[in-house]
């Protein structure tokens, strides 16, 4: 079956931090999770933006809470893609959240085999890139085959850095993975993260600059000045940081393609906390 843009959709959920998804795309489409302060519940970018969010983040009483979608907000999104033979279904690292779970289910629910469902094992804007990584292939005709091999090689192969001011909100939301040695130590510390199905701890360095000089050794260490190059950039309520990130990427590697800069939604945020920045690569060379 040679796949197309015209045959083929793309579905992520909330956490890609893509909420113009459609717009873009007319074969994309996003399922929201959802945030809760008190009793109030919230669909991710809906009907709370990221904004809102860290506006209502500073002056709650208790941290909000966050749950996946269920399997019917993910079947009602698939049924709305009823003219598309194939949806590829990209997902936040299932040991990050049941979201991927819910897509499952949803997609059993349908018959045939033409929903994929792909549990990244990443988050945010590296679930973003691997679905404009997919859509590239699906522009100029692709398969099956072809985008199983792309998602295999963007596992191995693409990179993740990020940094948070604490670890509260990690080690709050159960997040925490193998940095929870670090929770409780990290006074005037940043610590350099990223995410392998979990979130692990890579380096611990002093203040911003250092965390700065941190990403642009691990990037340059770890990649190549082509045109091919595609670069990802995500904050919390930490615009100058997402900017300082870009400057970097155009001075180290100016051919490279910066994709994607976007805010972390009031999901992610919820779990990173305010200050939050990070980024992502891949070397899409076909």
């Amino acid at each position: 079956m040679n796949l197309t843009g015209a045959n083929t959709a793309i579905v992520l959920d909330s956490t890609a931090d893509f909420p113009q998804a459609h717009e873009r795309f007319e074969n994309w489409r996003f399922v929201p999770l959802y945030v809760r302060f008190g009793a109030d519940s919230y669909r991710d970018y809906l009907d709370l933006s990221p904004h809102d969010f860290y506006e209502r983040l500073r002056v709650a009483d208790e941290p909000p809470t966050t749950s996946q979608p269920t399997p019917a907000d993910f079947l009602a999104t698939y049924e709305q893609l009823g003219a598309y033979e194939r949806i590829y279904s990209l997902h936040i690292s299932g040991d990050l959240s049941g979201t991927y779970g819910s897509a499952t289910t949803a997609a059993s629910e349908v018959a045939g085999d033409r929903i994929r469902t792909v549990d990244t094992g990443t988050a945010s804007a590296a679930i973003t890139m691997l679905g404009l990584a997919i859509q590239r292939r699906l522009d100029r005709g692709t398969s099956d085959g072809e985008i199983a091999a792309l998602i295999e090689r963007y596992e191995r192969d693409s990179r993740l850095l990020f940094t948070v001011d604490t670890l509260e909100f990690l080690r709050r939301g159960g997040r925490i993975g193998r940095a929870r040695a670090w929770a409780g130590t990290l006074l005037n510390v940043k610590p350099i993260l990223t995410i392998k199905r979990e979130v692990v701890p890579l380096k611990r360095v002093r203040g911003n600059q250092k965390a700065m000089q941190t990403f642009v050794d691990e990037f340059t260490a770890a990649s190549k000045d082509t045109a091919t190059l595609r670069v990802g950039i995500a904050h919390a309520d930490a615009p100058e940081r997402a900017r300082q990130l870009e400057k970097m990427v155009r001075n180290e590697r100016p051919r490279a393609e910066i994709e994607v800069v976007t805010d972390l939604g009031a999901v992610v945020g919820t779990h990173s906390g305010p200050g939050t920045v990070g980024f992502f690569w891949f070397d899409d060379a076909e």
